[in-house]
């Protein structure tokens, strides 16, 4: 089907409000350089909104200044631009990878997270989320590939650097139901906290709930790591509702959990 195409300042702002997550590919027209290539990609994209826009006004708001293709995203308010003219190798699968590397939903699942560094060192969030599994093989190709240039996985593009884990066991009666009320919270503390969901039936990352010193018998918790800290806190045992989720965020924003005694992975 045609890509919408965005006219005005109104529409594109209507457009990027309207879902989760956008994709809008500015170019200047169809004979501009990674459009062919952007057209072929998107058309693989079904869950995600396209639009195409060609309006210098339009562009001017969102500081774009030459052929780009952008990803809007509400879960941490970020614009993710990828500048075609820096690109050194273009085509329809590095663009894709583009989509999936960077699109971060209010709730995002992690089975393997790996993330390019050409210093060779890992940063703290990186060696935490190494935990998440101890196999590279989903993202590896993906995220080490992408164009040619360094690319950060959108969870580590963040300029929010709270993430709200909910480690659940797939299967469980419960799963789904925890996992909606997750998302139905999220866009309260957007620009807060990312949510995360971790699975823990997946073997893989039975490393992530070391961390916090659990073992997929002791699910369903939900725990908070800061990246700037580096340090994590878990939800007393309980019932996880809605109400208690709320509190243990809003505790962690009023910097009550920073001041509490803890140890490696949760307070006491």
């Amino acid at each position: 089907s045609a890509i919408t195409r965005l006219s005005d300042v109104s529409a594109a702002e209507a457009f990027i409000d309207s879902s989760e997550v956008v994709i809008i590919g500015f170019f200047e027209s169809e004979d501009s350089v990674g459009y062919k290539e952007f057209a072929v990609a998107v058309s693989d994209v079904k869950d995600i909104p396209v639009a195409l826009c060609g309006e210098r006004e339009v562009w001017s708001i969102y500081n774009i200044s030459s052929d780009t293709i952008s990803i809007f995203r509400k879960a941490d308010l970020h614009q993710e631009n990828l500048q075609l003219s820096d690109v050194k190798k273009l085509d329809s699968d590095g663009l894709k990878r583009f989509f999936s590397i960077n699109e971060l939903r209010y709730i995002t699942e992690y089975n393997a997270v790996v993330r390019y560094q050409h210093t060779g060192v890992l940063s703290n969030i990186q060696n935490f989320y190494m935990h998440l599994s101890q196999s590279m093989t989903l993202f590896a190709p993906t995220v080490l590939l992408c164009c040619a240039y360094t690319m950060d996985m959108g969870l580590f593009n963040s300029e929010v650097k709270t993430h709200l884990l909910l480690l659940a066991n797939r299967g469980s009666k419960n799963f789904s139901e925890l996992k909606d009320k997750m998302r139905a919270l999220a866009p309260e503390f957007t620009g807060k906290f990312l949510f995360v969901l971790v699975d823990g039936a997946v073997k893989s990352n039975e490393r992530a709930l070391g961390y916090f010193d659990l073992k997929p018998n002791d699910l369903p918790r939900v725990g908070i790591y800061d990246v700037g800290l580096d340090r994590s806190w878990l939800l007393p045992p309980g019932k996880i509702t809605t109400v208690r989720v709320r509190e243990f965020c809003n505790s962690f924003l009023q910097g009550e959990l920073q001041v509490r005694p803890w140890r490696w992975g949760a307070f006491i």
